[in-house]
C-alpha cells in the first residue's frame, strides 16, 4: 500500500531549463549586473546624500547616505541565492490537493517558471530603482512618476495570475 505523498516525498523529477527561463535569466541578470557595474563606475561622482526612499507617487520622500545604495545589490544577491534554490527544488513548492505523480512534471515546470520570472522581475526592479536613485542624485532625472507603483504591481502580479490560470488547467 502506498502512502499519501507530502512535500518531502514528492517525485524527484529533473527538468531542463526552458528557453523562456534562459531568456528571463539573461534579461534579469543583465539588468542586475549592469546596475552593479554602473554603481561601481559612478560611485566617486555621487554626492554624499542620495534618494533613499520613494512614496507611492514615485517621489523621493527621504534622502540618505550614498552607502545606502549598496543595500540594493545585496538584496539582489540574496534574491538570486534564495530563488535559485527554489527553482532547483520545485518539489518543496506548494501545490493543490490534486497534485500526483502523473501531473507532477507539469506542476513542477509551471511553478519553477513562475519562480524564475519573479526572480528576474525583482532583479529588473532593483536595477531600475538603483539607476533612478543615481540619476536623481546626479541631477539627471526627476523621479519615477506616479506610474512606477502600478507598473511594478502589474509586472509582478501578472505572472502570478497567469500561473494560477495555467495551474487550474492541469488535471
Amino acid at each position: 500500500m502506498r502512502k499519501e505523498s507530502n512535500a518531502w516525498k514528492r517525485p524527484d523529477i529533473k527538468l531542463s531549463k526552458t528557453k523562456s527561463e534562459w531568456a528571463w535569466n539573461i534579461i534579469g541578470y543583465s539588468f542586475y549586473l549592469g546596475s552593479v557595474i554602473f554603481l561601481i563606475t559612478i560611485w566617486n561622482r555621487l554626492p554624499k546624500d542620495v534618494p533613499a526612499h520613494y512614496n507611492a507617487l514615485g517621489e523621493v520622500d527621504r534622502w540618505g547616505s550614498k552607502w545606502e545604495l549598496l543595500i540594493l545589490p545585496f538584496v539582489g544577491a540574496f534574491i538570486i541565492v534564495l530563488m535559485e534554490a527554489l527553482e532547483k527544488y520545485p518539489a518543496v513548492h506548494n501545490y493543490p490537493q490534486r497534485f500526483n505523480e502523473s501531473n507532477a512534471e507539469k506542476f513542477y515546470l509551471l511553478s519553477r517558471k513562475l519562480v524564475n520570472q519573479l526572480k528576474n522581475i525583482c532583479l529588473i526592479i532593483i536595477a531600475v530603482i538603483l539607476y533612478e536613485s543615481v540619476s536623481i542624485a546626479l541631477g539627471w532625472g526627476h523621479g519615477f512618476g506616479k506610474w512606477i507603483l502600478p507598473i511594478t504591481i502589474l509586472g509582478s502580479g501578472f505572472p502570478i495570475v497567469l500561473e494560477i490560470i495555467n495551474q487550474k488547467k492541469i488535471k
